[in-house]
């Protein structure tokens, strides 16, 4: 299993350098090493469902005038959430840690742990400098989400009423299953045929269950579609639209 006590990603580290950095010390440095750049996923939110694993890398960039020799990274987050990388090489002054995570493994019983994840960084250089960091980069790990749209009855009259249906749902890390996300505020929007763009029509409450249904008038042909914007524990999400035919 991948995940462990925070304690045991840097004992290495402070095993060799006790004597120079305090114990207590959150951040630390020794000479002229710096962090310049961090990036996650590529810029991206990491994502996970509830089965398959998820893998991506952080690639870290520093600086010292001796050139880097090695680093290590590891990733913590929400509910005492910790990511050991699988493997990290460095080429010049980039380093790139790759990550793997299981939902079944990883985030067992962890839907707590979706939010707000930190990358924790030790750099060491070739001649003998280091730095240190607990938050070199932040970057949201979610529970992904799906949500669809129906809209009947079809073809429908014009100027009638039509009911758009729809359901937003997450992965529940627990039960690994998509269960239903209450109480989100859910765009219904619509594009007429023949145009580019989607406009906002209104916007949906989801229900208990995650469900949606609102009532508009049909005017002339188009596409009908839900967009939700998203929370920091749940990815933005649209629904494949749904083409209706007015009479």
């Amino acid at each position: 299993m991948r995940m462990r006590t925070f304690a045991a990603v840097v004992t290495g580290a402070l095993a060799v350098t006790a004597l120079t950095v305090p114990a207590a010390q959150a951040d630390g440095r020794y000479g002229d090493t710096t962090i310049t750049k961090v990036t996650v996923n590529g810029g991206k939110n990491v994502v996970v469902g509830t089965s398959g694993v998820k893998k991506f890398t952080v690639v870290l960039t520093a600086k010292d005038n001796s050139g880097i020799k090695d680093a290590d990274i590891s990733l913590r987050g929400p509910a005492f959430g910790i990511l050991t990388t699988s493997a990290t090489t460095c080429k010049s002054n980039t380093c790139t840690a790759k990550f793997v995570v299981d939902p079944k493994v990883d985030l067992l019983y962890g839907n707590d742990r979706a939010g707000t994840w930190y990358v924790d960084a030790w750099v060491n250089a070739k001649d003998g400098d280091f730095i240190w960091t607990e938050k070199a980069k932040s970057f949201k790990l979610q529970r992904q989400s799906k949500l669809t749209a129906n809209a009947s009855p079809e073809p429908v009259k014009k100027g009638k009423t039509i009911t758009v249906t729809g359901k937003l749902t997450r992965a529940n890390w627990e039960t690994f299953k998509y269960q239903g996300y209450s109480k989100q505020s859910v765009k219904l929007q619509f594009k007429k045929k023949g145009a580019k763009t989607y406009k906002n029509i209104k916007t949906v409450k989801s229900s208990s269950a995650g469900a949606l249904k609102t009532t508009v008038k049909a005017t002339v042909d188009g596409h009908w579609r839900y967009s939700f914007a998203g929370t920091s524990s749940t990815p933005a999400v649209t629904s494949a639209a749904d083409y209706l035919d007015v009479k």
